[in-house]
């Protein structure tokens, strides 16, 4: 079992804030995943995040508008099911976040842990942001896995990223006032001409930094797309006491 990057590896993810580990995930461990999430949607299994609540652009505008319902992600995808917990705890995973922080890790359970289900006609798109902007940790130093159960492309709502961005120091003027980057600022348009497409088959998985940029677009397929989505943080770099980062507490991993 490979459980660490190579040197190569290491140093593309340090330098582009991104890498995929193609086929990391086998079949009977997707279609187990797929299975759950397939029952607690039907069920409506709570804790769930419906588009309607997330207010962003073409969303339905409450919960009785069509498409109010629309599950955007399952919460608590780690407390979930067994099948959940034992992926997040993957030692391929958790060999490869040491090498990434240099210390023993953490899943933190209060960001992410969740399965992100972007469904045709209803599921809305995402602009460009960071997932530090809203979590507050000691360092702005944390690693999103990203486990893809079916086939992700632009066209379905699969993740772009801004190469490098997480070594960009972006100015306030940048930023609207939930944190995206302004579409009317000429910085910006120059990032989003940088932006690129994360193909993904099903069973990859995407590793990529707390401060990349990243966006995603409308799923004009007709198929639900659905991925698996975990934290992590070095042992070292504590949630703000306080804070929603701190609200859920972690699990470590050694």
């Amino acid at each position: 079992m490979d459980t660490t990057f190579s040197a190569s590896e290491l140093e593309r993810f340090r330098h582009d804030g991104y890498l995929v580990a193609p086929g990391m995930a086998s079949t009977a461990t997707c279609d187990a995943m797929l299975a759950v999430t397939q029952d607690h949607l039907r069920r409506e299994v709570q804790p769930v995040e419906y588009e309607a609540e997330v207010g962003y652009a073409g969303a339905p505008a409450s919960l009785d508008a069509p498409g109010g319902r629309t599950v955007r992600r399952l919460r608590s995808a780690y407390q979930r099911d067994d099948v959940f917990r034992q992926w997040a705890e993957d030692p391929r995973i958790v060999g490869r976040l040491r090498q990434c922080f240099g210390e023993p890790v953490c899943l933190t359970l209060a960001h992410h842990n969740c399965v992100m289900t972007k469904h045709p006609h209803f599921g809305t798109a995402t602009g460009w942001h960071r997932d530090i902007r809203y979590w507050r940790f000691t360092r702005p130093d944390l690693v999103t896995v990203w486990l893809a159960l079916g086939d992700e492309r632009a066209d379905n709502g699969g993740l772009l990223v801004i190469p490098g961005s997480h070594r960009l120091d972006i100015s306030r003027e940048q930023l609207d006032e939930l944190d995206f980057l302004r579409p009317d600022v000429a910085a910006n348009q120059a990032l989003f001409a940088q932006g690129r497409a994360v193909e993904l088959k099903r069973g990859d998985v995407l590793f990529f930094h707390s401060g990349l940029f990243h966006a995603a677009r409308r799923n004009d397929s007709e198929v639900v797309k659905t991925s698996v989505v975990f934290a992590y943080r070095g042992e070292s770099n504590a949630p703000v006491t306080g804070t929603r980062s701190a609200a859920a507490g972690d699990v470590e991993l050694g």
